[in-house]
């Protein structure tokens, strides 16, 4: 576990506080915030056990197929046994001084339970079975029954289709849920809820269920009020046809009030008993109230491993290859639009996994620096283009515009003297590329982008974000906390606690924003309009039908891995 060191003098009496607690992909953040100004007073880290389950099973060491990602429940519990108690400590706060909590996750992680909330995978006799797991956002192995989905939605002419830009993905709840129906029907029929964890963590907290409009709209594809209606469902798969029976529960509305927190949850945190635990929500929803960016027009990019592009409108569009556009998604009364990158980070840390030679990582270890620092100074010392190189940034599949995770990463214009620096600038590159083309895909669908501000952890990497605004040609906002989703959780808390009326004015006071830290050079600007160029080409040629080539490599793997 990782800590921070309280502020000074943070205990004075009149302090109110509120706690955020952001559930990631390989680790777990509490936060201790002031409701006064959002003053971060004590913050502790705790690195899951198991993290993301993606090779071997823990309870067996059975081998995972390709594109499965999994996690262990008793994880997302010991941030809570852990971090919550630790974050309080270094603030020097009470437990008294405490009047809410709040929570984020990565979604769509999703998972069967019991009617009790009981995972299936702490059901004795199922600890074996991989369907029997949380699905991690990332698991990807659901891309065939996503297809169908989507084949038949648009054959039938179903009227949510459209507000997803078209197509569902392989990580939202309908394609994770009919792959566990058709390959472990038994599991299925156990499965009495299907809950994302932004939910489950809730029912963890206050011992209710309770679920939120935001999973619901984004993941669960409820539109107007409507899940998919019974008929399109059957005609899925018969046995799929009461499915929504597993989600259906009223909706809680976000900033709301889940319930009070349970005795064996403030056994965990150290908390007061009965304090408000706000509605679930999700990592990349709640940051845009810790980055103020809640007015119609602001995107906020949420980048990590992967990355989520949140914005509100006044308007309603369907735009292409959107994640959703849901009804109050984001704050009540706007229209929330999602977008995203299914690989960011990941593809960086490929990188530096796989293409670091031995001299390079002996320096950056007689330097004190990561490979990722290394490869930034080199390749930031090389004019636009001069790398010949232009990189498809699909190595976990494509989210938006394409919807398609089948799709692979790409790299064109390889010589015997590239290098590796001019690989990881290419792959920079081509993340920045596959933020403009979702840019572009709102702007032309009538949903103006008016400011662009990033959060998370990759903007750290000030080339990174330099690119990103010569790429975007528009200047680059900075979220003011790096802790964006635990921060949006403890404004969600003040809110369900009563301290502001409503997200917005809650935000207003606690969140934090610094403008136009990165401004888009003309110069560099042009050249990467001509890189971008090549990107759209590549992207068009493999993303829309120009090729199938990257489809049938993966089909020749997954057979060659005895998977197909």
């Amino acid at each position: 576990m990782s800590v921070n060191k309280p502020l000074d003098a943070v205990s004075e009496p009149g302090l109110r506080v509120t706690v955020g607690v952001d559930f990631g992909t390989l680790s777990g953040r509490a936060v201790v915030v002031s409701v006064a100004d959002g003053a971060q007073l004590g913050e502790a880290v705790h690195e899951y056990r198991y993290g993301a389950v993606e090779h071997t099973l823990p309870a067996t060491g059975e081998q995972l197929p390709p594109d499965w990602a999994l996690q262990v429940p008793d994880d997302w519990r010991d941030v809570l046994r852990y971090a919550v108690p630790k974050a309080l400590e270094l603030a020097g706060v009470t437990p008294d001084q405490v009047v809410g909590i709040g929570t984020d996750f990565t979604a769509c992680t999703v998972l069967p339970t019991t009617a009790d909330g009981k995972p299936l995978c702490e059901v004795p006799g199922y600890e074996g079975r991989p369907h029997a797991y949380p699905k991690l956002w990332k698991h990807h192995s659901a891309q065939a029954q996503a297809d169908r989905i989507n084949a038949l939605a648009a054959e039938r002419g179903e009227s949510w289709l459209p507000r997803y830009g078209g197509k569902i993905s392989s990580e939202w709840q309908y394609a994770k849920a009919l792959q566990l129906l058709e390959e472990d029907p038994e599991l299925y029929r156990a499965a009495e809820r299907w809950i994302e964890a932004a939910d489950w963590i809730v029912w963890e907290l206050t011992g209710a269920e309770n679920r939120n409009t935001c999973t619901a709209g984004y993941k669960g594809i409820r539109q107007d009020g409507q899940w998919p209606s019974r008929e399109y469902l059957a005609a899925l798969n018969p046995e799929f046809a009461d499915f929504t029976g597993k989600l259906e529960f009223p909706l809680s509305p976000l900033g709301g009030k889940a319930g009070g927190l349970s005795v064996r949850a403030a056994a965990w945190t150290g908390l007061n008993e009965g304090i408000p635990v706000s509605v679930g929500n999700v990592d990349a929803h709640v940051t845009n109230a810790a980055a103020r960016a809640l007015e119609p027009g602001h995107m906020l990019a949420i980048m990590g491993t992967s990355t989520c592009h949140i914005m509100n409108s006044d308007r309603l569009a369907e735009v292409p290859g959107m994640c959703g556009v849901v009804d109050g998604g984001v704050v009540p009364g706007l229209w929330g639009y999602e977008a995203g990158q299914s690989g960011v980070g990941d593809i960086f840390a490929w990188a530096v996994r796989t293409a670091l030679p031995e001299d390079y990582a002996r320096e950056a270890r007689e330097r004190g620096i990561s490979g990722h620092q290394l490869l930034t100074e080199k390749a930031a010392r090389q004019a636009v283009g001069a790398h010949g190189l232009v990189a498809l940034d699909w190595h976990s599949g494509n989210r938006s515009v394409l919807v398609d995770h089948h799709l692979s990463g790409l790299i064109v214009g390889l010589t015997l003297d590239t290098r590796p620096e001019e690989i990881y600038r290419a792959l920079l590159e081509a993340t920045a590329f596959g933020t403009r083309t979702i840019v572009e895909a709102f702007e032309q669908s009538g949903v103006p982008v008016t400011e662009f501000t990033v959060a998370g952890g990759l903007p750290k990497n000030a080339f990174l974000m330099q690119i990103y605004s010569d790429v975007l040609r528009r200047p680059v906002n900075v979220i003011g906390s790096e802790q964006g989703g635990a921060l949006g959780s403890a404004i969600h808390a003040a809110v369900a606690a009563g301290v502001y009326p409503d997200i917005q004015a809650a935000s207003a006071a606690m969140g934090s924003i610094r403008r136009a830290v990165y401004t888009p050079d003309g110069e560099r600007a042009d050249a990467y309009d001509a890189l971008y160029a090549e990107y759209r080409e590549l992207h068009d040629h493999f993303g829309r039908g120009g090729s199938d080539a990257m489809h049938r490599l993966r089909a020749l793997r997954d057979r060659g891995r005895g998977q197909g």
